[in-house]
């Protein structure tokens, strides 16, 4: 009897070995559970009396796989002995599948990364009937590859086309798709799902597909007409798709392509080497750091304040119908809270909710939802033209147009009718949160929540902390976000708090490159390059020049003498007085036809002609970085941002900033603050003083430190 893994022998000799890690709320691969399932492993197969093996899980989830602190903690060993400690588990997985007895695993639910490969290893998988069930390897999402034989044995069940996809692309999956591949052997009931895992671990053979002799690759082989096809494809669309940032989908290929042409015990030390190159890659160790553990942290309220009971909610009013506010309302509505969706007459309310039927409709067509859920969601809406129906909202979140003047009126309109108790929430993307509270008899419970368009798919919420604002308030706020699906990082006030602050750094200074004669197809080709989702020049079409016009225009007007001139700023106000203000008018920085395809305005090179001596690549993707990373170190040294994480959260899920980094604190982390100081003193001395280091850097390289402990 084991603290991670019982062992249970029937009468007939079928040894039932069910995970239970303590403290665990999944079950891991660790020191300790893997010490006990080695042994396991070795007392089933040793003892005569066992005839069959089952594998089973006593929690709500199946395996999750490593432990992954136990990987973030591999540098403190040598490659070698980290090496050896993998090795031994893959030579585990390969004595449970040689070893002449059946193995059946009876997944009961999700079973992903290692734990999917131990199912894999096991000659039969039986699956619990249930839609959220979910099976795959994620590991390239993170940064690494799967490394106990999933690169193998995956592509040997189902054929590499499909195992290439899965797993460069860090995909999970149902089990209905699962059993249509062929990963899995059956879907039964989940109160049939011990009693049919014994049923097969009776009557099936006690042999892998692979250690069969004359065993082929489903789909054909890599040399193959159809194997040249998948391996081509796979690496065009590798490029395609992450630009040659990512060394995990390639390294996977890699050991899959070498791996199937090998018998399988080769293929998974092929595949245990690029494991461990992974794990020991500093990359690796931000995207793992960043997008597993941060991304946790933030999605569990980790900053949440402690003490303050939960709050739940059933309704809430949203101030406007527009593109954020119809958003806003319907990530309440398909989360089960009404809400009192309030526009400037009842036309424009019912507009938002017409809106927020199409997204609705559209999620059933592409079947993420019934159509019983979705009209129940639609129905959750109520449009209003009167600040009395919001009388019975517990929260309000303010999405109307981005000018003080307005966001005070509503304010005012609406704390007449609500209760006294209820937090104000202003969807602002700029303007400081301590100003817009002046409007509000009640500045305690008034906070930023910044969403991001559009809403329906964007994960973020910036939450902001005026001066005033309680913690009671940061609390419920917190709750709310959470309620809605959303993750939240927690920032304090300021002009454009963070996201908005340092995203358009980017997107200015692609302009400000422009102004100075970067050729516009080098500014837009080198920030995807540089693994942003798109250039700086599409991002300002996108955002809309008018917007970004009128933004400038607010903030100059609020800062007076303070406000500091950008070599942007010329660029815009031009492209705006020829009506060239961005996608919606299909006239930007490119012109837009009406098949969707879009090509850089001609007469831009004429406005601003490249120069003959163009700046190199390198050049171009380093000041489209370095500038955001110096805005992000300004945000801390104000402490506008107070920790780390909060900036690698927000960058990556606001604006998609480099994951391949782990954030953009991160990347100022892995650059090094003395080569960052260097490079961008150099760069202010070139293109002005935005880019001079903040004294937090200079600190920084001065002790040889770095934003994250060491």
């Amino acid at each position: 009897m084991g603290t991670h893994l019982t062992s249970d022998v029937s009468a007939d000799g079928i040894a039932t070995l069910t995970w239970n890690c303590p403290g665990k709320t999944p079950n891991v691969f660790n020191d300790a559970s893997l010490a006990e399932f080695f042994a396991a492993i070795q007392d089933t197969l040793g003892n005569p009396a066992v005839k069959g093996i089952l594998i089973a899980s006593a929690k709500a989830d199946f395996i999750v796989g490593a432990d992954l602190t136990m990987l973030l903690a591999a540098k403190h060993q040598t490659k070698a002995q980290f090496f050896d400690g993998v090795l031994r588990l893959q030579k585990a997985f390969r004595q449970l599948e040689t070893g002449g007895k059946p193995v059946v695993a009876a997944i009961n639910g999700t079973a992903v990364g290692g734990g999917f490969e131990l199912a894999m290893a096991c000659h039969a998988r039986v699956v619990a009937d249930d839609p959220a069930l979910r099976v795959g390897l994620p590991e390239c999402s993170l940064g690494l590859l799967p490394g106990a034989g999933g690169t193998q044995r995956m592509p040997r069940l189902i054929g590499a086309r499909e195992a290439v996809g899965l797993i460069t692309q860090g995909k999970t999956i149902s089990a209905k798709k699962a059993l249509e591949l062929g990963l899995i052997t059956e879907i039964v009931s989940r109160d049939k799902l011990l009693e049919r895992a014994n049923q097969l671990v009776r009557t099936i053979e006690a042999v892998q597909p692979w250690d069969k002799k004359g065993f082929r690759i489903p789909g054909g082989e890599v040399h193959s007409p159809a194997g040249a096809e998948t391996f081509v494809g796979a690496n065009a669309m590798m490029t395609r798709e992450t630009w040659g940032n990512y060394l995990a989908p390639r390294l996977a290929t890699y050991a899959i392509y070498h791996g199937l042409q090998l018998p399988i015990d080769a293929g998974c030390l092929v595949e245990t080497r690029g494991f461990v190159e992974l794990v020991f890659n500093p990359l690796s160790q931000n995207m793992v750091r960043t997008l597993y553990f941060s991304m946790n942290d933030a999605k569990r309220l980790k900053r949440r304040p402690k003490g303050i009971p939960t709050a739940e909610y059933r309704r809430i009013g949203v101030l406007g119908a527009g593109l954020m506010g119809h958003g806003i309302a319907h990530a309440a509505a398909t989360n089960g809270i009404a809400v009192t969706l309030l526009d400037v007459d009842l036309a424009a309310a019912t507009k938002g909710k017409e809106r927020i039927g199409a997204i609705l409709a559209d999620a059933v067509k592409k079947g993420r939802m019934t159509e019983t859920d979705a009209q129940a969601a639609l129905d959750r809406v109520i449009p209003t033209a009167s600040f009395d129906d919001l009388k019975d909202a517990e929260l309000i979140v303010e999405a109307v147009f981005e000018t003080r003047e307005l966001k005070y009126d509503v304010t005012k309109k609406t704390e007449a009718v609500i209760a006294p108790s209820v937090i104000f929430g202003s969807n602002t993307s700029t303007l400081p949160i301590g100003g817009l509270a002046e409007a509000s008899r009640r500045p305690d419970q008034f906070i930023g929540l910044h969403f991001f368009s559009p809403v329906e798919k964007m994960p973020l919420v910036e939450v902001i902390l005026g001066v005033k604002t309680s913690e009671a308030t940061l609390a419920k706020s917190l709750d709310f976000v959470k309620a809605i699906g959303k993750t939240p990082i927690v920032v304090h006030d300021g002009r454009a708090f963070f996201t908005s602050r340092v995203f358009g750094t980017y997107l200015v200074e692609g302009i400000a490159m422009l102004a100075e004669g970067v050729h516009p197809a080098l500014i837009d080709n080198a920030g995807r390059l540089a693994g942003m989702p798109m250039g700086s020049l599409t991002v300002a079409d996108m955002v809309n020049l008018d917007l970004s016009h009128r933004i400038r225009l607010q903030t100059k007007a609020d800062l007076g003498d303070k406000y500091r001139v950008h070599p942007a700023d010329d660029v815009v106000d031009l492209m705006v007085s020829h009506g060239r203000i961005g996608q919606k008018a299909r006239a930007g920085f490119f012109d837009y036809a009406e098949d969707g395809t879009k090509r850089l305005w001609p007469d831009l090179t004429k406005h601003y002609p490249p120069a003959t001596d163009q700046s190199s690549l390198e050049t171009v993707k380093r000041r489209l970085l370095h500038i955001q990373a110096i805005e992000t170190l300004r945000c801390l040294e104000e402490g506008v941002l107070t920790r780390p994480e909060d900036a690698d959260v927000g960058s990556i899920l606001g604006w998609g900033f480099c994951p391949f980094y782990g954030g953009v604190a991160s990347y100022i982390d892995y650059v090094g603050a003395k080569r960052l100081e260097a490079e961008c003193d150099d760069l202010a001395d070139k293109h002005g003083e935005r880019y001079r280091p903040p004294a937090l850097l200079r600190n920084l390289a001065r002790d040889g430190a770095t934003l994250y402990p060491a």
